[in-house]
């Protein structure tokens, strides 16, 4: 049985560990992987969701190593925090031999790229997304003040080492890819592509029944005669919030049946009053928060989604997560170019791509509504276990695994 060891700086009791981690590693732990999970948790969510994640690990028989997460101050705690994975990485590995690291995004595979330096062991790097880049268009990083200037250098250049030295590399999107292989330096890497995947087995409109999609539609008190626009996930941050709304403005005058669900964690009134400058009655919004066992009955209720995301340069290599989940449910979606979301949907014919934000663009988009809430779900779906099926995302690693792992053939 091979050791792998686990490196996350997003923790287990995360939503995005839930979704994003924990789903593939307990598949890959039925296939002869012994796993150790290094991971830094919030703390808040680490005393609500502990026990849960506890028990799942250790029914796979997986070890879990939970550090917590330090917030401030905003560059000391960072360096507190990659000395703690530093100490912890190199303990377990003396303790437990393992034969490769796979790391998440650039500060694990900083720890990781030490261990294989310094104990020999492979090394799986799991992009995730140019994080460096990340910092600087989401405003973390401002490179006009020079000591951030100094750490985003630093990173592109571990970035460089990563790359080259890494004996696996996965990206989310064939856009990021495509931007290294056409750069000299990186263009005779082997680069596999894994998106973020969803469980279509727990995200499956064939699950649930009319009746729980009426009993939530009630609760929440939209009429039943009512159709239903989705936004799922956070309002904030990298989300283009004022322009969905506008959209949707614009949708409800000419369309009233429809309202609006936020299926969100965020601030309830920052929605409300989003919604409110842009013109959008009270009534038509609907804005509550979902467990991740509960979510599928909620998307079941809805016709279409939306979701705009700001189009940097970091974003080339964003999956989002909320895609996969919302086309196994057969949901159409309505979204702007990012990563490889453009050519997903537009390839597929499961939705709508808007990359021009103006009144002219969001007509015409409103002109196809009836079009797109009409796209066959089965078909939506089956397109969805041809992209973002988890079990197709398992095997992907199982074989990248394999094939790092591999005896090296001895020389005659």
């Amino acid at each position: 049985m091979k050791r792998v060891l686990y490196i996350s700086y997003d923790g287990l009791t995360d939503p995005l560990g839930q979704s994003q981690i924990l789903p593939y590693l307990l598949h890959l732990a039925k296939e002869s992987y012994q796993f150790t999970i290094l991971s830094f948790e919030k703390k808040d969510r680490y005393q609500k969701e502990a026990s849960i994640v506890q028990e799942i690990v250790s029914a796979s028989h997986i070890e879990w190593v939970p550090l917590f997460f330090t917030a401030k101050p905003p560059v000391l705690s960072k360096i507190y925090d990659r000395y703690q994975m530093k100490k912890t990485a190199i303990a377990l590995q003396q303790q437990n031999n393992f034969d490769l690291v796979h790391c998440r995004s650039y500060v694990a595979a900083e720890i990781g790229l030490l261990l294989k330096d310094k104990f020999g062991v492979k090394m799986l790097f799991d992009m995730r997304g140019f994080w460096a880049d990340e910092k600087v268009d989401n405003g973390q990083w401002n490179l006009q003040n020079p000591l951030y200037k100094r750490i985003y250098k630093f990173y592109k250049k571990k970035e460089r080492a990563f790359l080259l030295k890494a004996d696996g590399i996965v990206s989310l999107t064939q856009a990021a890819k495509d931007h290294l292989l056409a750069q000299p330096q990186y263009n005779h890497l082997s680069i596999k592509v894994i998106p973020c995947c969803a469980d279509l087995d727990h995200f499956d409109y064939n699950r649930i029944t009319t009746e729980e999609t009426i009993q939530k539609k009630t609760a929440l008190g939209i009429s039943l005669g009512l159709k239903v626009m989705t936004y799922l996930g956070s309002v904030r941050g990298w989300y283009m919030t004022k322009d969905m709304f506008r959209l949707f403005a614009l949708l409800q005058q000419q369309h009233p049946e429809w309202v609006m669900l936020f299926l969100t964690k965020d601030d309830p009134e920052f929605v409300k009053n989003e919604a409110a400058a842009a013109g959008i009655p009270s009534d038509k919004i609907f804005i509550t928060y979902s467990s991740r066992k509960e979510l599928p009955i909620y998307l079941a209720m809805c016709s279409c989604s939306v979701f705009f995301i700001r189009n940097t340069f970091s974003k080339t290599a964003s999956s989002p997560t909320k895609h996969g989940e919302l086309m196994g449910m057969g949901i159409a979606v309505i979204c702007n170019d990012i990563g490889d979301t453009g050519h997903i949907i537009s390839s597929t014919k499961t939705g709508l791509v808007i990359n021009e934000f103006d009144t002219d663009h969001f007509q015409k988009a409103i002109g196809n509504i009836t079009a797109i809430e009409e796209i066959d779900k089965s078909y939506i779906r089956q397109c969805a276990k041809v992209i973002f099926d988890l079990q197709k995302g398992v095997q992907e690693y199982s074989a990248l695994y394999a094939d790092i792992l591999k005896p090296v053939a001895a020389v005659a």
